[in-house]
């Protein structure tokens, strides 16, 4: 028995985009021709076994081309026809145009049955690959391009109409990350380690620049500063210096990533400064599920805790609801029966913040108030023996003023725990400008023996993700209270077209509607960001009660209504 040979596809163009669908069928073993103009792109050793030249006549054998040359009727056009007219009769044409129409160009191409197109938001896998034709298409057109696209890794998807507003929406989070990064306070591999373990996104900012290209995403956003005046696309001075020194990204062969010695290239790994100290057992102040989760976490890694609760009745219900969550891992296999005991024999749970004396570590995990933290890092300060690391779990509050509130703010340190602590892996280690080196070395390896991956950023509001992540919801809010999408089409558009796990509406919704409100305004007083500022439908739906997944309402409706007669 014997493999039909895939039918050869030529790739027309290998920049950002040519260059992926390149990649993607020369790992699947599909024969390929990729034809491109500069001798440059052409010389170098990326796509093994296929056939790369500047020679248009070696598209001739291609049963499938795919066209991925830059935007512009005129010059995709004349690139289809001379395409055209090197292969046979029945090859099918795709083009990957994101701005000209279909239509248009199967008019201007001289293929009107023969052009489909394949509509991207990113370069592939990056997001789903939408297959689309006009009422001109042939179905035998269509269905070559899929067979083809039947052996690649992408995901067929319905964009909607919301594409090209989430791509904007991308593009400004883009460049905040690249801001970011040009600040230097947190390193490359930070930033995109804490979006991708912090939101579940598949790629990290700097990653996606390289795949999207450097020049193509800073030529945008100068387009759409241009168009709308807003400072969120004005390119980052780091985007325009790379994409001037030829830092383009993965079509390149180097951008924030290296390309050209085989797979991406790490930087090497920042080690805090100073020696850790020694953490052997654990304070946490607070029963909410913060408090809980972090506490379950240190007990089922075997480090004794003693968790601070308001209340008799709060501290019972900590160690129920700890016991709880225990009991549901051990039935998803997460846990073993022994150390589910173990874990709660280690707990102690108390109303008196006097326990705390003997803790090594003491974090605090009380609600998002700058009083009610103060009031706390004051009790640690009284109580908690020298040499304690002191620790806050704020995310969008300062991690000075928790120190300021004790008299050894050398000793506090930021440990933002993502919800759920026990299975979500990040943990953002804030630093003060006064924290001393051992702290913050003590805090990543606290963080590493529990399992989690622990990333740096400054005492800043918001730190990494939610600098970067609460911009980009706060965008699909005012995009969809302006009338120009649905909620429904921009979650489709970002779940589908751009690959993220969920849409910006259901993560506000899990995230939580006033949680999220709260923090888009600690973020706007503290940054002076327009970006952050809550939009009017937000704080409606707050008022209204709608919180999302936690009350079965917010911008999505979660419960089912019945009638019964």
């Amino acid at each position: 028995m014997t493999t039909e040979q895939p039918a050869t596809v030529g790739v027309l163009g290998l920049g950002s985009t040519g260059g992926a669908w390149a990649d993607l069928l020369t790992a699947a073993g599909v024969p390929v021709v990729a034809v491109d103009c500069d001798p440059a792109v052409v010389g170098r050793d990326r796509w093994p076994g296929a056939t790369v030249t500047t020679r248009l006549e070696a598209m001739a054998p291609a049963a499938v081309v795919i066209e991925a040359v830059p935007e512009g009727l005129e010059l995709k056009g004349a690139v289809l026809r001379s395409a055209a007219a090197v292969c046979g009769p029945e090859t099918a044409f795709a083009s990957t145009t994101a701005s000209v129409s279909l239509t248009a160009l199967a008019v201007a191409s001289g293929l009107p049955t023969r052009l489909a197109g394949l509509r991207t938001l990113v370069p592939p896998p990056a997001g789903g690959v939408e297959l689309a034709g006009t009422s001109m298409t042939d179905p035998a057109t269509l269905a070559a391009v899929r067979a083809v696209l039947d052996l690649l890794p992408v995901r067929l998807a319905e964009l909607g109409p919301a594409g090209g507003a989430a791509r904007r929406m991308l593009l400004a989070y883009l460049n905040r990350a690249a801001a970011l990064g040009e600040t230097g306070e947190s390193t490359r591999d930070d930033i995109d380690t804490a979006m991708r373990l912090g939101c579940g996104l598949p790629h990290g900012p700097f990653e996606l620049l390289d795949r999207i290209g450097i020049d193509t995403a800073a030529a945008e956003l100068d387009r759409l500063h241009r168009e709308t005046g807003r400072a969120a696309f004005e390119p980052a001075t780091l985007l325009r210096t790379m994409a001037g020194t030829g830092a383009l990204g993965r079509k390149a062969g180097h951008g924030f990533y290296r390309y050209d010695t085989g797979n991406a290239a790490p930087e090497p790994a920042v080690v805090p400064g100073g020696t850790p100290r020694p953490v052997r057992r654990v304070g946490v102040v607070g029963s909410g599920i913060m408090a809980r989760g972090i506490a379950q976490v240190t007990t089922s890694h075997g480090l004794p805790t003693v968790l601070v609760a308001r209340s008799v009745e709060k501290a019972e219900a900590a160690r129920a609801a700890i016991d709880a969550s225990l009991e549901r891992a051990v039935r998803r296999g997460q846990v073993g029966a022994r150390q589910r005991k173990t874990a709660l024999a280690s707990l102690v749970v108390t109303t008196d913040v006097a326990g705390l004396a003997d803790c090594d570590l003491a974090i605090e995990a009380v609600s998002e108030d700058e009083q009610a933290k103060a009031a706390v890092f004051g009790d640690l300060d009284r109580v908690c023996r020298p040499g304690a690391v002191l620790a806050t779990t704020t995310s969008s509050l300062s991690v000075a003023d928790c120190a300021k509130a004790t008299r050894r703010p050398a000793d506090v340190v930021g440990l933002h725990f993502f919800n759920p602590a026990p299975a979500m892996r990040l943990v953002e280690v804030g630093r003060t400008g006064f924290v001393a080196d051992d702290v913050v070395a003590t805090a990543y390896a606290f963080a590493t023996a529990l399992g989690k991956t622990p990333v740096g950023c400054p005492d800043r509001s918001g730190f990494i993700v939610n600098h970067l992540l609460f911009p980009y919801l706060n965008d699909a809010a005012a995009l969809v209270e302006s009338g120009a999408a649905t909620i429904e089409e921009v979650d489709t558009a970002v779940s589908k077209g751009l690959g993220f796990p969920m849409g910006p509406f259901a993560l506000l919704d899990a995230i939580g509607l006033d949680v999220s409100e709260a923090i888009q305004l600690r973020l706007h007083e503290a940054n002076d960001d327009p970006d952050v500022k809550p939009t009017t439908m937000l704080s409606r739906l707050v008022a209204l009660g709608r919180l999302g997944r936690k009350t079965e309402a917010g911008f999505h409706s979660y419960s089912v209504w019945r009638v019964t007669a």
